[in-house]
């Protein structure tokens, strides 16, 4: 017989409560057991949740008459996110909860994000809200595997367009629940970042030699939200290396581009001493929807539209010394070991002589920025060719091996038995 997944059903019950009971009601049927966690302040649900608000303030050791007394709103509201994120997880690590569901608006996200970002990925996370999407929610609040849905018509009381969402909500985190495959850590993992393999290609290689070494590679796409699971995960201490080669949301976030990782971009795996190989891939580009005009600092700037979301222009001179002072400020930060790779040639696949980004003058003082912006113990790996060429996974192979026969970098079980 199929396991009947657990389902924490998370919101607050003294302003919605006839919306989270229909949400329960629809997990029962889909074949879920909903299990109501309540964070609500001042007022108290028409039902008994499972967990109440009183069992979210104790979880960091107050009372909810404290946190009512708190200040203001705002302030109750990240106490019992705080307590929310405590309790849950600890409920996950007892095996008590298979997948976490939350509804809410601003107030109700803000705590949701929290809590999500508290569980591991693989556990299935899903938030109902009014600003699902939104840049009002930044970049480094999102879990690297949250599904969320716009809450239409979810402002006060049920109605038909309300429920279609709620429904489908509900029904999606059941099957989640029944589906998920959480990361096994059969094989130590090695991160690598890119900008998909037009621009980046050096994967088609990297991915190939690191398995046949016995690793797992797991692949990021930084647009934005590919970064922030790389930082996520990192953070977590997910990998036994990081190859970050392509460090464009860094330019994005320095230029006030949507398409950031967040401020921390590039700090979370030194922060957490895991070996870092990193090349400055696209950070010559930032990037803007290009369904918005050219922002009016770069307007004439060389220009580049990848498809119809997605348009990138060239920083210049100026702009590209100051992300390579950026980039070595954030290696500095590092308690593990890193080595940077500086390919004079390029460091993306339209900055080459005949594409409509090349400007080697600009390229030109990157490089000469960042030889003098490195510093030691991070290693300076300087050569002629192209991020995209064979000489430059040729010295990120090298470095790896080197590291790896030095025991830097944890060796997998296959070079354990040949050793």
């Amino acid at each position: 017989m199929t396991k009947i997944p657990k389902i924490l059903l998370c919101g607050t019950g003294d302003t919605k409560a006839d919306e989270l009971l229909y949400m329960a009601e629809r997990i029962r049927s889909a074949g879920g057991d909903p299990i109501m966690l309540d964070v609500s302040v001042l007022g108290d649900p028409p039902y008994q949740p499972e967990y109440d608000k009183h069992a979210v303030a104790s979880a960091i050791d107050t009372t909810i008459e404290a946190i009512a007394r708190s200040g203001d709103e705002n302030s109750a509201m990240e106490l019992m996110a705080r307590g929310a994120s405590v309790l849950v997880r600890d409920l996950e690590a007892a095996g008590k909860i298979d997948a976490f569901i939350a509804i809410g608006g601003t107030m109700g996200t803000d705590l949701a994000l929290d809590i999500a970002l508290a569980l591991p990925i693989g556990v299935p996370k899903f938030i109902v809200s009014t600003i699902a999407y939104s840049h009002l929610i930044p970049p480094e609040r999102i879990a690297p595997d949250l599904m969320m849905i716009l809450w239409a018509g979810g402002l006060y009381g049920l109605n038909d367009t309300c429920k279609a969402v709620l429904s489908q909500a509900s029904g999606a985190v059941v099957g989640a629940a029944l589906t998920a495959a959480k990361p096994r850590p059969n094989l130590p993992t090695v991160a690598i970042s890119s900008l998909g393999t037009s621009c980046l290609s050096y994967m088609k290689t990297l991915r190939p030699e690191l398995e046949k070494r016995g690793y797992e590679v797991v692949i990021f796409h930084t647009t934005g939200m590919g970064g922030r699971a790389l930082e996520s995960l990192a953070a977590d201490n997910r990998f036994v290396a990081v190859l970050d080669f392509s460090l464009q949301e860094v330019a994005n976030h320095l230029n006030g581009s949507v398409v950031s990782s967040g401020v921390d971009r590039l700090e979370n795996a030194g922060r957490a001493g895991i070996p870092q190989i990193v090349a400055p891939g696209a950070v010559d580009m930032v990037d803007f929807p290009t369904w918005k005009p050219v922002p009016q600092s770069l307007s004439d700037r060389p220009y580049h539209a990848h498809n119809r979301l997605l348009a990138s222009v060239t920083t210049g001179r100026d702009g590209r010394r100051h992300v390579a002072r950026a980039i070595s400020e954030k290696l500095a930060l590092a308690t593990g070991p890193v080595a940077f790779i500086l390919p004079t040639g390029g460091i993306e696949q339209w900055d080459q002589e005949g594409e409509p980004l090349y400007e080697p003058d600009a390229l030109a003082a990157f490089s000469d920025e960042m030889r003098s912006a490195i510093k030691a113990p991070v290693e300076l790996h300087e050569i002629k060719g192209h991020i995209n060429s064979a000489e430059f996974t040729n010295t990120a192979l090298a470095i790896f091996d080197r590291w790896v026969a030095s025991g830097v970098i944890a060796p997998s079980i296959r070079q354990e038995r040949t050793s």
